[in-house]
């Protein structure tokens, strides 16, 4: 239980003092809440008056967060937006009678979750709107934690603290080469088929992670392409310069492709790990969580028939 000074801290100082980090100079910050620079600048010292602790160095030009002032601006963030999500809770369902929901998504994975998410809402018995958020996996788990998002399907190489995490299904990197590249007629390769021929890989998310250490475990040749975006990867490996290296949930836009062929990539398998992540505790209402249970069931049954189709035409092309 907090102690009575903290008890006196309300919504609005913490409002002013995530703005004003945000905008990083009174003067701008008073303006975008419409109050006077001397009502902002009393409301953070009674904020730090009642905290017992300095929360930033003020300078001529500038503002700067103090250590505790780091810590205390984290869970600020968390207590204003789940506040603002509540009160747009609220607002849809009185003014709309509907239930709102925030989910993100990884690009690669967006399509098996819309799809999921589209057969929730016709079997539902509630009426609900979602709002969809789509951006690397740092990115939305970083926003789930600050309470910008109810839940996430995100790929992660090791457990993201602070955060409950079902496992969906694994992901596994493939190679993507022309269809008149020796490997593509082999069905499948390891990494020492890939040999001195160069890559082109994506530059974030959970690439580096992966494919790194098997890069540097056989001794690849030229240090790798890295791209931000699956059709310049695509573009790099039609014209010849690279082989792609990439999740395998990327490539189903590639099964009928006239020019390039996904090849699975073992020895060893090196896999990414998909998860459904959400905060712990209670949730904000009763149809987030009916969303969770509906896609920790049906996400892996479509994971699994994916890696199905993968591996009969994998067999076809043999």
């Amino acid at each position: 239980m907090a102690t009575l000074p903290l008890r006196a801290l309300t919504l609005r100082q913490l409002q002013f003092f995530s703005v004003l980090v945000e905008e990083g100079q009174f003067g701008r910050a008073a303006r975008r809440l419409a109050i006077t620079q001397p009502a902002l600048s009393n409301a953070i010292k009674q904020m730090e008056k009642l905290l017992g602790a300095e929360l930033l160095t003020r300078s001529t030009h500038r503002l700067e967060l103090t250590p505790v002032g780091a810590e205390v601006l984290a869970r600020t963030d968390f207590l204003v937006n789940t506040f603002e999500v509540a009160l747009r809770d609220i607002e849809s369902t009185v003014q709309r009678g509907r239930a709102f929901v925030r989910v993100g998504v990884i690009p690669s994975a967006s399509a098996r979750v819309a799809a999921a998410a589209s057969e929730f809402l016709k079997g539902g018995q509630r009426d609900v709107e979602l709002a969809w958020r789509d951006a690397p996996s740092t990115t939305l788990l970083a926003e789930l934690r600050s309470g910008q998002l109810d839940m996430a399907v995100a790929a992660i190489t090791e457990p993201p603290g602070g955060l409950t995490c079902i496992d969906l299904f694994r992901d596994p990197l493939v190679l993507v080469v022309r269809r008149d590249h020796a490997l593509a007629a082999a069905g499948d390769a390891n990494w020492e088929a890939i040999g001195k021929e160069r890559l082109v890989l994506f530059e974030s998310g959970s690439m580096p992670a992966l494919g790194n250490p098997a890069r540097a475990q056989f001794a690849q040749g030229a240090e790798p392409y890295r791209v931000s975006y699956s059709e310049t990867l695509y573009a790099l490996v039609r014209s010849g310069q690279a082989l792609g290296l990439m999740p395998r949930l990327y490539t189903a836009s590639l099964r009928d492709d006239p020019e390039l062929v996904v090849v699975p990539l073992l020895k060893p398998l090196v896999e990414r790990r998909v998860v459904l992540a959400y905060l712990p505790g209670p949730m904000r209402n009763v149809v987030a969580q009916e969303l969770i249970a509906f896609l920790r069931d049906r996400l892996p049954q479509a994971g699994e028939a994916t890696a199905r189709r993968m591996t009969k035409g994998t067999r076809a092309r043999r």
